[in-house]
């Protein structure tokens, strides 16, 4: 195997996942940090990852997951606690000498947001700024995932409707294949981007309108899209997910975010940086399509 100088955090998540892939396939030597022991673990280690388990709110974990490496990804749940973690990352990177950081943060992001996960994302772009390291905060809009995981797939079955709360804004939808290509990119040359923060989108920028006829065409059916109200959504799709409070509460706020065009924008750094565009919604709906059938 060959001796990790990057650790991925977050391995077993979305972004993670993919960035190790494209790590691996590009002969590097990368440790995943993962929570717990289970086959997604196992998957990693068959990629020949040095999968270590631990927990971002144990600093021994941390220190013992970045003792000799040089670049490292952090990645943190919308849960509580961010900034206790990001304090635990930085302390610990500082200690083993990391050289550079790519942090996972999003675009609602800054010093007033009223979500309060979003707020917790901009302390913890200040507090690894601080720490003197090279730092790189990526700040997606909403994940093309989102498709997979807020929509519920009986109204698609039974209304030919996706039902979202997301009034006349727009986005575009960005996969997360595509955040862990260039993830993998930063933290293999680091420092060109040192200092900078990067807003990540899709290729085209769309309304729910849009996206429905998009995702319809892709499951070869007619699609559209029904505005509902966040608290329709909360009971009849988060309840049935089970989110709990704090993605709740997170929620709520960023779908008013979303409607006052804070997510906004179209891709003008994945394309640039990795050589590669971002899939587009009908392109994400095809490779994921077992979910929507």
């Amino acid at each position: 195997m060959t001796v990790p100088k990057i650790l991925v955090s977050g391995a077993t998540g979305r972004t993670g996942r993919h960035a190790i892939e494209y790590l691996k396939s590009a002969g590097i030597g990368v440790r995943a940090l993962v929570h717990h022991e289970g086959p997604k673990a196992d998957a990693l280690r068959a990629l020949g990852t040095d999968v270590v388990i631990g927990d971002l709110l144990k600093l021994d974990d941390v220190a013992g997951a970045l003792d000799g490496i040089e670049s490292a990804y952090f990645c943190y749940p919308i849960a509580p606690r961010l900034i206790d973690a990001t304090s635990f990352f930085a302390v610990a990177a500082k200690e083993a000498g990391v050289k550079a950081i790519v942090n996972m943060s999003q675009i609602s992001a800054r010093r007033h947001a009223t979500s309060n996960a979003a707020q917790e994302h901009w302390v913890s772009e200040r507090i690894l700024d601080w720490t003197g390291i090279a730092t790189t905060h990526l700040r997606p809009t909403f994940f093309a995932e989102w498709l997979t995981v807020m929509v519920n797939p009986e109204d698609i079955k039974t209304r030919n409707a996706i039902r979202l709360p997301m009034g006349e804004g727009r986005h575009a939808p960005i996969a997360s294949e595509d955040q862990g290509r260039l993830i993998a990119a930063i933290l293999q040359n680091p420092l060109p981007h040192a200092g900078k923060t990067y807003t990540l989108h899709g290729p085209i920028e769309m309304s729910h309108h849009e996206i429905a006829a998009a995702i319809g065409r892709a499951l070869g059916r007619e699609l559209h899209y029904e505005p509902i109200t966040f608290e329709e959504f909360a009971t009849s799709r988060l309840q049935q997910i089970g989110s709990n409070p704090h993605v709740v509460q997170h929620l709520s706020e960023v779908t008013q975010d979303y409607q006052n065009k804070i997510f906004e924008g179209a891709d003008g750094v994945i394309g640039a940086i990795t050589g590669q565009p971002p899939m587009s919604v009908e392109t994400f709906i095809e490779k994921n399509r077992s979910y929507f059938a």
